[in-house]
């Protein structure tokens, strides 16, 4: 290899793709990628929401592998090097196993490393090495419940879970800093090592640093985990001071 090859080898920035459900939050993804500089690019394609419903029916049709495979070419037209389905509720409500079938199909699909937020959340969880959780949901009670069974399987322990009863990603993608900082706040617990909020249609890129100094210990967020776990899948830790504890730490 020339020095101009290994030159423009090394300039080629790392390139994460995103299927994202509908439109809500997704303008987290240009913020965080601002916010990690040149050497990284977040390209993002809508899929298919079908209906916008926090229901556990809704969200098995909305992470079905067909509406998943949909938005894959595009993302590899943009470069993209690993792909993640950036939906948390429409990759737990399949269960633990269900979600890793998901996962590989769309690693399938792709030919590339690929992922989902419900596994950025456990990895994320790991890397901290923190165990006792609480979650802080915009989901209805119902919904909250599934991904404290996943967490379970992952082997963390779930000490609260609240729900705030949304059902729609558009309401959760109306809600600004007050508010997360509100659900944040109700959803943490004394026992709590972390406090996890498992949306991306919630805007949180901004707050990330706001949301531990309020509640003071690690806070995970969807938006932020998936772009994570992304370059996780890179061999990427970057590291950040507005982005939380998990850049922080460089993972």
């Amino acid at each position: 290899m020339t020095d101009a090859t290994q030159q423009t080898a090394h300039q080629t920035p790392d390139t994460v793709g995103f299927l994202y459900p509908g439109y809500s939050a997704e303008d987290d993804y240009p913020r965080l990628e601002g916010m990690l500089g040149d050497s990284v690019r977040l390209p993002l394609v809508h899929t298919d929401i079908g209906e916008d419903a926090h229901r556990v029916d809704a969200l098995l049709e909305m992470g079905s592998g067909a509406r998943l495979a949909a938005g894959v070419a595009e993302l590899k037209e943009r470069g993209a090097q690993a792909v993640i389905w950036a939906c948390t509720s429409a990759s737990f409500v399949f269960g633990w196993e269900g979600a890793r079938e998901q996962v590989s199909e769309l690693e399938e699909t792709a030919g590339l490393p690929a992922s989902s937020t419900s596994f950025a959340f456990a990895h994320a969880v790991q890397a901290l090495g923190v165990e006792k959780l609480a979650i802080a949901a915009t989901y209805p009670e119902d919904v909250a419940e599934y991904f404290r069974t996943f967490l379970k399987s992952a082997g963390a322990e779930v000490v609260s879970t609240q729900g705030s009863g949304i059902i729609t990603a558009a309401e959760v993608g109306t809600w600004g800093k007050d508010e997360v900082l509100r659900m944040a706040r109700h959803g943490d617990h004394p026992d709590a090592q972390a406090v996890l909020l498992p949306d991306t249609a919630l805007h949180t890129a901004a707050w990330l640093a706001d949301l531990e100094a309020d509640l003071g210990k690690p806070v995970l967020t969807a938006n932020q985990v998936t772009v994570w776990e992304g370059l996780r899948l890179l061999g990427r830790r970057p590291v950040h001071d507005r982005l939380g504890t998990l850049f922080a730490a460089g993972g």
